[in-house]
């Protein structure tokens, strides 16, 4: 047995240690023995290349963990495998030291959930709680002990593809569902073995490159930082996250993997964070191209600024010892770094026993079960937005002959969506098979695929990667929509199930523009000419400038990309068996010309002057077009109606440690039960720095029966009050507030309330 594992495995070190001073003393015994090499190798981070079951042992990697020059994986998949590489580093390696193995378990593992945009569009911080724990508990019974998860970035620019994986535009928001990731993956105790070690992500400001065009240059100044990107970050910090993930493009001119302020003197000195920080996909060589210098002087810079582990470069480990040799690193710096990852390997216990997620019988019963599908189902049909509804043409009636159109009516791989690297994609269910399951043979189902996903080839080659293709059709475009014109024809309803693939949005998918491909727009069209009533079921990962659709199509139901349940989810929603109650957490424009667009914006000197967005010359509008979006923040309908009323305060002033009581009474007056996000909102109307025209402060979904009225209520402190000030002070300021109460972020429902010293 290898000496580490001896020495950790006694019976006194077997009792997990609560005192600071033990654990250090610990690791620092372990520290004492290793040398150089073996130091450097616990900084290493390779992917592994998924290797095969009973193959590792003759891998290359292999060669590299018994000579101790790695300190995790990624991309491995199962848990044989996992348990077969970690045998190597326990039982050949010098020391013992186990590896940790981490995986982008990004919206579920194998049973999958909407992408992390369609997810925060459900505004439910309990179940995408859920969702994380779930998730963590099917990705530790296969092995992973740690997720590149949550992607906290905010950002306002659909073009850039990641808008999927995060959580839309409001840093309120954002920093809310943070926490609620952070806490379901890693729970109140990470020595269980169905919790995982979370990794707050791209730290930081990776969600606003200049142009929308993913990896590109970010510049803002520090007030903008503070106040309207660091909080979710920092939300995920004080919630204890055990990792961070340094972000690809730069901060002040200097690349975030090498920014010492960013990682040391915000990150750490400032915010306490006291975990590990990993760099992303090759981020410390991709400095050179910054202009940061070679590989050594990119990974000196890496270190010193407060890198502890290096994913896939491998220029910690074979520059620093020349590095240390010149006295450009110091070999504390490296021990500094060493300590945090074997920390965090004690952390999650694999230090009392480095098997403790290998057991080969956990997957049998904890991964993609019935009950984790269920859940998922319940989840999708939670986060779908409904856009349109005119004349109650929703929910459709389980009778007659419905004529489902559409490249993605029939494509199980692209329901989960970007970066679903664990789902099986083949076992997810599309949207045919979904309607025929819920509606049995209560009615009647035809199916065509009417175009393929656009007239370009080799565009929807770029769009249908990664094993999620839509085969194309060797017919003619006209043959396709003949096909699809004749069951239409036959049919009482259509459905068009049309948008984006699952890798138009993602990493590496930033696009210029945000419209519907033009061979389903030109689809859509054509269906729309046969008089018969039309529902667009849309797919899409991100925000999309949809104004004819929002002007022809009588129903529009954004779905996004559901997850592994997505077809059952779906025609629960269209069917009515759920009443949708989703809310765009980002901005949807009308052009992208608009684009940044968000509510929360701030006024010009020359504010536009009417509500109706009627042009008005030397003022802050355009042209050519309305500022106001096609759908704002916060929107969303249902199948029901409420109706606010009675918007009141228990206060008109409070002191410095105040609180006020907001409530507001909602009325469910249709038809329907139903669930309604409530919104709250402040405008603080003169500051020292100006001030946006509304800032989302609370929310809350609350479930209304029909008939029924529900008092809501809100308390406002002052810690919602305050924001950073010039000198970067977070402070709140005497005066007056607003207070707005609605259904979405155009509210004008109103009270005003004084803040005095």
């Amino acid at each position: 047995m290898a000496l580490v594992l001896v020495s950790c495995n006694s019976n006194e070190n077997n009792k997990k240690n609560s005192s600071e001073n033990a654990f250090e003393a610990k690791v620092d015994s372990i520290l004492n023995l290793m040398t150089l090499e073996e130091k450097l190798g616990q900084l290493n981070l390779p992917s592994s290349g998924d290797i095969t079951t009973g193959a590792s042992q003759s891998s290359d990697i292999a060669k590299k963990i018994e000579e101790g020059k790695v300190g995790g994986l990624f991309n491995i998949k199962s848990v044989a495998k996992i348990r077969e590489v970690q045998k190597i580093a326990v039982e050949k390696s010098r020391l013992g030291i186990p590896l940790i193995f981490g995986m982008d378990v990004i919206h579920g593992y194998e049973t999958t959930f909407p992408i992390p945009l369609g997810l925060s569009a459900s505004w439910d911080m309990g179940m995408i709680k859920k969702t994380a724990q779930m998730a963590a508990k099917e990705a530790t019974a296969d092995g992973i002990n740690w997720t590149f998860s949550p992607m906290v970035d905010i950002s306002r620019d659909p073009r850039w593809g990641r808008v999927s994986e995060g959580s839309g535009e409001d840093v309120y928001l954002g920093s809310e569902i943070a926490k609620a990731m952070v806490n379901g993956y890693q729970g109140e105790d990470l020595t269980l073995d169905n919790t995982m070690l979370a990794c707050v992500k791209h730290f930081a400001l990776y969600g606003a490159p200049e142009a929308g065009r993913d990896y590109n240059t970010v510049d803002m100044s520090r007030i903008r930082m503070y106040n309207e990107y660091l909080p979710p970050y920092k939300a995920a910090i004080d919630e204890g996250v055990g990792s961070v993930m340094a972000s690809f493009n730069e901060i002040d001119g200097v690349p975030a993997t090498g920014n010492k302020w960013l990682l040391t003197d915000l990150l750490r000195d400032d915010w306490g964070f006291n975990g590990f920080v990993v760099t992303d996909y090759t981020g410390i060589n991709e400095m050179i191209a910054h202009g940061m210098g070679d590989l050594q002087q990119s990974s000196a810079l890496a270190l010193k600024a407060g890198i502890d582990m290096d994913m896939v470069g491998e220029g910690l480990l074979t520059t620093l010892k020349k590095s240390l040799d010149e006295g450009k690193v110091d070999m504390s710096d490296i021990d500094t770094a060493v300590k945090r990852i074997l920390k965090a390997k004690y952390q999650i216990g694999l230090f009392d026993d480095p098997y403790k997620y290998c057991d080969l019988e956990r997957p049998k019963t904890d991964v993609f079960t019935d009950e984790n599908r269920t859940f998922a189902r319940q989840v999708s049909a939670e986060s779908m937005v409904l856009l349109k509804n005119e004349n109650n043409l929703l929910p459709l009636k389980k009778s007659g002959t419905i004529a489902l159109i559409g490249p993605l009516a029939n494509s199980a791989v692209n329901m989960a969506g970007t970066w679903s690297v664990a789902t099986k994609q083949e076992k997810s269910n599309p949207l045919l098979e979904g309607l025929k399951t819920v509606v049995g043979d209560q009615a009647n189902i035809l199916y065509a695929k009417g175009s393929n996903v656009d007239y370009d080839l080799a565009f929807e080659k770029r769009i249908t990667m990664f094993g999620k293709d839509i085969p194309r059709d060797d017919r003619t475009d006209k043959q396709l929509l003949d096909e699809a014109l004749a069951i239409a024809k036959k049919s009482d309803v259509i459905l068009a199930a049309i948008g984006e693939t699952a890798e138009l949005s993602g990493e590496s998918s930033s696009v210029t523009n945000l419209q519907i491909p033009q061979a389903q727009k030109d689809l859509l069209s054509a269906l729309l000419k046969t008089g018969k009533p039309v529902v667009l079921v849309l797919f899409t990962g991100r925000p999309l400038a949809i104004v004819d659709e929002n002007e022809n199509v009588p129903a529009i139901l954004n779905v996004w990309f559901p997850g592994s349940e997505a077809g059952l989810a779906i025609s629960d929603v269209l069917f009515g068996d759920v009443n949708p109650s989703g809310k765009l957490t980002a901005t949807w424009p009308m052009n992208v010309g608009q684009v940044p667009i968000f509510y929360n914006q701030k006024n010009t000197g020359r504010p536009l002057g009417n509500k109706e967005g009627k042009f008005e010359k030397f003022k802050s509008n355009y042209l050519d077009v309305r500022n106001e979006p096609l759908y704002p923040f916060g929107y969303g309908l249902s199948y029901t109606s409420f109706d606010y009323s009675n918007l009141r305060l228990d206060k008109t002033s409070i002191d410095m440690n105040g609180k006020i009581q907001v409530s507001v009474d909602v009325t469910n007056s249709g038809d329907f039960d139903g669930k309604e996000v409530v919104q709250l909102y402040i405008r603080d109307l003169v500051g020292s720095v100006t001030r946006p025209v509304k800032e989302l402060k609370g929310f809350q979904k609350v479930e209304i029966k029909k008939g029924d009225t529900k008092t809501v209520s809100f308390t406002i402190s002052v810690e919602d009050l305050k924001f950073y000030n010039y000198d970067l002070d977070f402070v709140a300021e005497p005066g007056t507030f607003q207070v707005f109460v609605g259904t979405d972020s155009t509210t004008e429902m109103m009270k005003t309330f004084e803040l005095i010293n």
